[in-house]
């Protein structure tokens, strides 16, 4: 697990090298919001961006190819407002989600983790160290 440094919390985010290409949203609850990525997250996916004490989300459940960017001053004021403060953590980007033109996507939370390592989306028994299932995953009933 990786902790975004502070100054680089309200600009663009580093991702580490891979092929981040296809997200979704794994989980979503008042204490995280967290995004799982990989180049086809149909059995796992080995990048997840964890999203503590979400204050604001505008973004797909799925979506592909998102770039990353600084957020602007007009979306920084309004979230101020909406939250009575500037928020520790405020990432933009814009990523296709199937739609006419790119989506515009705001995350503002008290924390983020860049987390790498396999996340298996489906039950199997060969799980290797340091492996781990999706929230969902569940062992079929005998």
């Amino acid at each position: 697990m990786t902790a975004v440094p502070q100054e680089s919390r309200h600009a663009a985010i580093k991702l580490p090298d891979g092929p981040w290409w296809d997200w979704d949203v794994v989980a979503w609850n008042g204490g995280e919001f967290r995004l799982g990525a990989g180049h086809d997250i149909t059995y796992y996916h080995n990048l997840e961006l964890v999203f503590s004490d979400p204050l604001f989300v505008i973004c797909p459940t799925a979506f592909q190819d998102p770039v990353f960017r600084a957020p602007t001053p007009d979306e920084t004021l309004m979230i101020t407002r909406r939250v009575g403060e500037k928020p520790p953590v405020l990432v933009a980007f814009e990523a296709d989600a199937h739609g006419p033109e790119p989506s515009s996507c705001l995350i503002a939370a008290e924390g983020l983790d860049v987390v790498e390592g396999i996340v298996a989306r489906h039950w199997r028994e060969d799980l290797a160290p340091g492996q781990r299932f999706a929230p969902w995953v569940r062992p079929p009933s005998r």
